[in-house]
């Protein structure tokens, strides 16, 4: 199992969230410098286009991480497609690629936050069928040179040539879902490796949803090792569980508790908290024996999984804090998930 992080470039590191953007962007690219160094498999960076975030233009920052890493795979998380050109998504990651030597993956999706559409110009209203048609012309796109290619929502292209290409023959492309049947289902059909952000409740039941995608996945002729699944989950490591609880709690209350104003959920309290870093919860807080044990008990309860990635962007958590839970994922977590 490939083990890493997903970043949302927060700006809110820092004491009393003081952080210049400067220096928030720095020390981001500092932890993803290190978690090269400590073994880390795979960094991601997400899209926003929202003030407390910098990760507005992905390939960008991950380029910069290119030029100062080495073996680390650097990829989307997400990049929100519907919103976008799939011709300059494919030209930005390829570019990547290149400066990478190889090292460029792509994580799609709709999106959850949803303010790229009306900064774009796009109608919620289209919100999966933007996705499914540029979704299809990136595709073609990433295997074919020259495309001729008719949709409903760009211009046509006709013959025409997608430059750079990327170094990878065929440079991975994830699709990135949430909780959408239709969404696991287009995965297994299409054979592209499926990205499952799971950031509430108890892993195991997307356990029928997986299912899917691996049935989907099968009725179009795929192998069972071709369809590669992968978790993504809110989570932080620390020495002990006690202290990763103790350093984590204050800032994923005041986070989680915002987002839920924003978006209808109940506030987060120290009881619902403890529910979802329980055995079956989603959170993976605690020590790296601790955080080792639950990723392995998820990787079993959904059939098996092929990578998992850390979200842990979290008010009040600092750069210090955050280097030491890449260190500890690296030097201490990855062995024991390697022992099994």
């Amino acid at each position: 199992m490939e083990i890493g992080i997903d970043s949302f470039a927060s700006a809110m590191y820092g004491d009393n969230n003081t952080l210049s953007s400067v220096d928030a962007m720095e020390q981001l690219l500092q932890r993803i410098e290190f978690a090269d160094q400590v073994g880390l498999d795979v960094f991601g960076i997400g899209e926003h286009h929202k003030k407390e975030f910098l990760d507005s233009a992905t390939a960008v920052i991950l380029s910069a991480a290119a030029a100062r890493t080495k073996n680390i795979r650097l990829t989307s998380a997400v990049t929100v497609l519907s919103a976008a050109d799939p011709v300059r998504v494919y030209q930005s990651f390829a570019t990547l690629d290149l400066i990478s030597k190889g090292r460029t993956e792509i994580v799609v999706g709709r999106g959850s936050a949803i303010e790229a559409y009306p900064l774009f110009g796009y109608d919620l209203r289209d919100y999966d069928a933007l996705f499914k048609e540029k979704l299809e012309l990136l595709l073609q796109i990433r295997d074919n040179e020259f495309v001729t290619w008719q949709g409903k929502f760009r211009p046509v292209l006709n013959d025409l040539p997608v430059y750079p290409r990327a170094l990878q023959e065929k440079m991975p492309i994830w699709l990135g879902v949430g909780g959408t049947p239709e969404s696991f289902i287009r995965a297994g059909s299409l054979g592209l490796p499926l990205m499952v952000a799971v950031i509430g409740g108890q892993t195991h039941r997307f356990k029928p949803l997986v299912d899917l995608y691996r049935e989907a996945g099968k009725a179009a002729g795929y192998k069972p090792e071709e369809l590669k699944i992968g978790l993504h989950s809110p989570g932080y490591i620390g020495t002990t569980t006690e202290k990763a609880i103790e350093e984590y709690y204050p800032g994923y209350a005041e986070l989680w508790t915002k987002l839920g104003y924003e978006r209808g959920w109940p506030p987060v309290t120290k009881g619902k908290f403890d529910g979802l870093i329980d055995d079956l919860g989603v959170l993976i807080v605690g020590s790296p024996e601790r955080a080792a044990e639950k990723i392995l008990r998820h990787s079993e309860a959904l059939g098996g999984v092929d990578r998992f990635t850390f979200q842990m962007d979290n008010a009040g958590l600092t750069h210090k804090q955050l280097m030491s839970a890449i260190e500890l994922i690296g030097t201490k977590l990855i062995p024991l998930i390697k022992k099994g």
